[in-house]
């Protein structure tokens, strides 16, 4: 209402009919989708962009449960699920006319073209389990300025929805179990990944996610009649979109056709960091054999990726076989893993903190070697809020007073 410059009239026109709006806004469910620093980043990025305009999609997954529903219970904190769709959600709309397929598990086989998979033909994905992404449009309007852009959220859909045969036999949860395992993806926010199925649940979530993504931003592409390889940018909010870079090389060697060397030019110039962190534990590192399992030709194109690139390192600092280690996306000590901060570095143009002292401890500190090598790539953005929602709605008055002093534009502007 706020963006729509109708809020005045819509609480005038309910206290006329005796209702109060923050009542009215108390029974609408919060879409509890992610309430953290990478929520509300997102969010206010999408408020952004429409508000100055922007051509810009915003991507998620549309979760049945969300950030869980916290009760206290015998004094202690018990979580429960958020069931926030259970009144169904008014803003969005369901498009299944631009549902996608995405695949997991599988083998590689050579194509009779190519035999190595830095060949223009690349390889073939066969024989995987295949889930669809049916997405789900929610608009986002921009303040007072007639641009609506789109935030679409995935929701997974199984292939087989019901088994009759099982059901006839009698074997009643067999018949829904293949449609349970596949909508499991979008079933919860944060699934509990201190176990193996957990673990892997999450990275098929990450995968679905950028998967569907891609195809959709491929077919839009191809579809516009004035659309530019320039005019596209890919902003990955951490490292949980990570596996979008080698994603897109496989569409665009696989099924595209295009060379390695082409592929990755396109990727690299797409695609843009945002690191939030300055933990190192807390940076996503995945094992190969989980990633061997179930994504075996994303693997192969990481692999090919990390060998491109350690022979880089090795031209600029030859010999030096730690430093080697400390850049490689394959942690070798331990249990085999892939470093997906460092995936996203090497694949990305553009690397940046989000405020000045986290942007300088990343060139100082975690990424050292990265900014020794690429000091290009790194910069700042500063994350700041949307004055819409955290000042016209949570502070009226205080916008009024700003409003008097320096005039309304200060809404239109960031």
């Amino acid at each position: 209402m706020i963006n729509l410059g109708i809020q005045s009239a819509c609480d005038e026109a309910l206290y006329q009919l005796g209702l109060d709006i923050e009542e009215l806004e108390q029974l609408e469910e919060d879409a509890g989708l992610g309430n953290g620093g990478l929520g509300r980043l997102a969010a206010c990025f999408l408020d952004s962009m429409a508000t100055l305009g922007m051509a810009a999609y915003g991507y998620g997954i549309r979760y049945e449960y969300g950030i869980f529903a916290q009760k206290i219970k015998n004094g202690e904190q018990a979580e429960e699920p958020d069931d926030w769709l259970r009144f169904g959600n008014p803003w969005e709309k369901a498009r299944p006319e631009y549902m996608i397929p995405v695949n997991f598990y599988g083998r590689v086989q050579d194509t009779p073209q190519g035999k190595k998979w830095v060949d223009t033909q690349g390889k073939k994905w066969v024989d995987t389990q295949i889930v669809f992404a049916m997405p789900y449009d929610n608009p986002i309007p921009g303040y007072k300025n007639n641009v609506v852009n789109t935030m679409r959220l995935w929701s997974a859909k199984s292939p087989n929805n019901f088994n009759l045969k099982f059901f006839n036999d009698g074997d009643y949860i067999q018949a829904v179990l293949d449609r349970n395992f596949a909508e499991n993806i979008s079933r919860v926010l944060y699934p509990n990944d201190n176990f193996f199925e957990g673990k892997e649940l999450r990275l098929k979530q990450e995968y679905f996610m950028v998967a569907a993504t891609l195809q959709d931003i491929i077919r839009r592409f191809k579809a516009s009649k004035f659309g530019s390889k320039d005019h596209v940018a890919l902003q990955l909010n951490d490292t949980h979109p990570s596996l979008a870079i080698p994603e897109l090389m496989r569409i665009l060697v696989d099924i595209e056709g295009l060379t390695w060397a082409r592929a990755w030019d396109i990727c690299i110039k797409t695609c843009a960091y945002t690191n939030h962190t300055v933990l190192p534990e807390a940076l996503e590192r995945w094992p190969v054999s989980m990633l061997e399992h179930i994504l075996p030709r994303h693997l192969q194109i990481i692999y090919e990726i990390n060998h491109l690139h350690l022979q880089e390192v090795a031209k600029k600092w030859p010999g030096d076989m730690d430093r080697q280690g400390r850049m490689s996306l394959v942690e070798e000590h331990g249990e085999k893993r892939i470093n997906m901060a460092n995936l996203c570095i090497v694949g990305s143009h553009a690397v940046n903190g989000v405020a000045a002292i986290h942007s300088e401890i990343i060139k100082r500190d975690i990424f050292r070697d990265f900014y020794e090598m690429f000091p290009e790539k790194f910069q700042n953005k500063t994350n700041g809020i949307t004055p819409r929602r955290w000042l016209l709605l949570c502070n009226p008055a205080l916008a009024d007073v700003i409003a008097e002093k320096i005039g309304e534009e200060w809404g239109r502007t960031s």
